[in-house]
């Protein structure tokens, strides 16, 4: 039986060079003389050593990545994996013990205080679990709120805040107050401010983790349209990894303040970094994730090589229907050139064994 392959890896570095959010060596370590640790045999502890050694404990280690423009970037662990602390390093609501992070451009670790207003204003917006909407202010106003603190005219933020509480799918609810909505509407509300100041970066630190499974799922789409509308470059922090699989153009999972791992949905189930990041993935159903390119194999010398194709990114649920429906092999694509085939004994393997897995787990 022919084995799935494993592409290469995504790296870490946006492939055009250019990059929305550059962040490198950052540290974060909370407790007395944190910042003598870093550079010492004491850096290399792990976490539950350095604690007991000097009292100090590790909430990002050495993290270093690159969000190319208009990607969505989604950072996954357990509770206590450093991926809040992490987006908060990004803005400075927590300062860095050591590092670099750079957004369009701009320096935010040796930002002036001035500076860094202005660019939390302009630049970032943010999205929390917890909406943190004015409770006294109708939705109209929360949305223009930060459009406001920039000292915009009222009617042109009210203006600009209608356009946002449209695009949201809260037309009619412009005066509403925060306490007659649904969680799933102010959440929408949060999402809105947010959008109002047109920042180039959006943070969401695990927004919807608080919500209902279909509201949940609702904000996960609502999420994805708006980027495929705006093209909003975003760093989705979550736990959830079904979440991180449905955002993600490319996922980092953290461990202790740690990367484990950086790569596309399919890479990260497909070629598991370690045990750890296996475990993660073992539910997640193959055929759902994995690509073409996972489960293609080289012409053999008697394929006819007249048949159908698919591009090689093609999920291989979507792809299995026009595979077993054609008479030849489906040739794989890649930039123009046919970089292997799949017929029907590659796609019933994948379906197949994921069949057994789930018959094991019931």
């Amino acid at each position: 039986m022919t084995a799935i392959t494993e592409p290469e890896p995504a790296t870490r570095v946006p492939p055009n060079g250019d990059a929305a959010l550059t962040v490198r060596n950052l540290w974060k370590i909370f407790g007395k003389g944190s910042d003598r640790v870093i550079g010492t045999p004491d850096a290399d502890l792990s976490r539950a050593d350095l604690k007991e050694k000097t009292g100090c404990v590790v909430g990002v280690k050495d993290v270093s990545f690159e969000v190319a423009p208009g990607e969505v970037f989604v950072v996954m662990g357990l509770s206590g994996s450093g991926k809040s602390t992490l987006v908060r390093l990004l803005t400075r609501l927590i300062e860095p013990t050591a590092g670099h992070v750079e957004i369009d451009g701009h320096d935010i670790v040796s930002a002036s205080e001035s500076e860094l207003r202005d660019l939390r204003r302009t630049h970032t917006s943010m999205v929390f679990q917890h909406f943190g909407l004015l409770p006294h202010r109708q939705v109209l106003d929360n949305v223009a709120y930060g459009l406001e603190v920039r000292g915009v005219g009222k009617k042109e933020r009210r203006a600009k805040a209608s356009e946002i509480v449209e695009l949201v799918g809260l037309k009619g609810y412009e005066r509403s107050y925060p306490d007659q909505l649904s969680g799933g509407m102010q959440q929408r509300v949060g999402l809105a401010r947010a959008l109002a100041n047109d920042p180039s970066l959006l943070l969401f630190d695990e927004p919807f983790s608080a919500l209902d499974p279909l509201i949940r799922r609702d904000m996960q789409n609502e999420v994805i349209r708006l980027h495929h509308e705006l093209g909003k470059t975003m760093v989705f922090i979550t736990h959830d990894l079904a979440e991180a699989l449905k955002l993600g153009d490319r996922i980092m999972i953290l461990r202790d303040g740690e990367i484990v791992q950086i790569g596309t949905p399919d890479e990260v189930v497909g070629a598991p970094a370690d045990d750890y990041v296996r475990d993660f993935v073992s539910d997640v159903p193959r055929s759902h994730v994995l690509t073409l390119k996972w489960v293609m194999r080289d012409p053999r010398p008697d394929d006819d090589l007249t048949g159908p194709t698919m591009p090689c990114d093609t999920i291989v649920r979507q792809a299995a229907k026009a595979v077993l429906d054609s008479d030849l092999p489906v040739r794989v694509m890649d930039n123009g050139e046919v970089v292997g085939i799949v017929d029907d004994e590659e796609i019933l393997r994948v379906v197949v064994a994921e069949e057994s897995h789930e018959a094991a787990s019931s």
